[in-house]
């Protein structure tokens, strides 16, 4: 009996159950299915419409007296230059009164309903019929109505790329073959390792700074969550607008303080060439403008985790450091970092994967130029500048299988407990 009541109960949880596991599938999962699909097929954005017949009408004679002949031409075409479509079938409906008098065998009348059927035809196909109609005493009592007011419609049958069962790995070999992918993966592995780090230090160093008492605290806590809460395209255009070589507040100050001789244009140079004790460094210049932009602008996610993780902390082990006579850099490294591990490393999780699928930074402040195109610029320059949506859903995939072993790696070789 009880075996039977835990049972009922199970159905009964997993039924309730069943529209969440719906909804998480049409959000979260479809998609991910759906773009493991693409990758494997020879899609373009142009197999987004299946092919189909096309066909517009015009009139080319009308009639004005009974036994007039009334001339229709039908421009019929395929929409597609690649594929053929079967079973092609022309349907439209005219006014009473008309009769077919041309003699073409793929197209009879009944009644006011006219059907043609043309079979398959090859891709790129091009047609223009002409039917001509005799006018009857029924079509003038009708005051002659237009033979093009009832609109055609043509049917097909097409195989879809989309949903048919042919796969490929043709667009994994183009895109890691290009030369241009393993530049963008480092690329994407520098500027999120250190946009993450960066992101990580300013919050832990903002969550320190406002943890102290004093006065005024509130309202910085509230500036801070400025970046954050900012719209992403806001922020952009004031750096690039800040950054700007014409009129940048940037190079004036620079220029001002006799630190340039010339306007430096941020987020369009490549590299910068600097001066370190005799030793000439090239620094990427606008890889690390859009890094530092990935720091300011996601530092508070860090400084709430933080500042709230800092409150946390038992004030107790400070007195006994203090008592122990730590100074306060100690008193950080031995007392405030220990108890910071495990939410450091859950920001360092979180960050990481945002920042490796980060493209409207990048893509607002440089478009990827300069030096700047990530993996994630890569999966739109294929599948919406070039077209190839099948070349940008692989370049998706390995995003994901990327990140996937990041993850297994790091729940692996994490602390126990952390």
């Amino acid at each position: 009996m009880r075996g039977t009541l835990a049972a009922r109960e199970a159905r009964l949880a997993y039924l309730m159950l069943t529209p969440t596991f719906a909804i998480v599938f049409a959000i979260v999962l479809f998609p991910v299915l759906a773009n493991f699909w693409i990758a494997f097929k020879p899609v373009e954005l142009g197999d987004l419409r299946p092919p189909e017949p096309i066909v517009r009408e015009r009139l080319r004679s009308d009639a004005t007296a009974v036994g007039a002949e009334v001339v229709v031409r039908y421009q019929m075409r395929s929409s597609s230059q690649d594929v053929a479509i079967r079973d092609v079938v022309l349907f439209d409906t005219l006014p009473e009164g008309l009769t077919l008098t041309t003699d073409e065998p793929r197209c009879e009348v009944d009644g006011t309903d006219l059907a043609c059927v043309f079979g398959t035809w090859d891709a790129g196909y091009r047609e223009n019929l002409d039917l001509t109609f005799e006018a009857g005493p029924a079509y003038l009592a009708a005051g002659a109505p237009d033979p093009l007011a009832s609109r055609p419609q043509m049917r097909g049958r097409a195989p879809n790329v989309l949903t048919d069962f042919t796969f490929t790995l043709d667009n994994f070999r183009r895109v890691i073959g290009a030369p241009d992918f393993w530049p963008s993966l480092r690329i994407t592995l520098w500027y999120t390792v250190f946009g993450t780090i960066g992101s990580i230090l300013l919050g832990l160093f903002a969550a320190q700074l406002l943890h102290a008492d004093f006065l005024g605290k509130g309202f910085l806590r509230g500036v801070f969550l400025f970046p954050y809460v900012a719209p992403v395209i806001a922020a952009a255009f004031a750096w690039a607008f800040l950054l700007d070589p014409l009129s940048g507040n940037v190079n004036a100050v620079l220029k001002e303080y006799g630190l340039v001789e010339q306007a430096v244009n941020f987020l369009s140079r490549r590299t910068a060439t600097i001066d370190l004790f005799g030793l000439e460094l090239a620094v990427p210049m606008a890889l690390t403008v859009v890094i530092l932009f990935e720091a300011w602008r996601y530092f508070p996610f860090a400084f709430l985790f933080i500042l709230a993780r800092f409150q946390a902390i038992p004030q107790d082990m400070y007195e006994a450091a203090d008592v122990d006579g730590a100074s306060p850099l100690q008193r950080f490294w031995y007392v405030t970092l220990p108890q910071l591990v495990g939410i450091l490393s859950t920001l360092f999780l979180l960050r990481f994967i945002w920042t490796f699928n980060k493209f409207d930074d990048i893509f607002l402040l440089t478009g990827g130029a300069a030096g700047t195109k990530t993996l994630t610029v890569q999966v739109y320059d294929q599948a919406f500048a070039l077209a190839d949506l099948g070349a940008g859903a692989a370049v998706a995939v390995v995003l994901f299988v990327i990140l996937a072993t990041f993850m297994v790696l790091y729940f692996r070789f994490a602390p126990e407990g952390e």
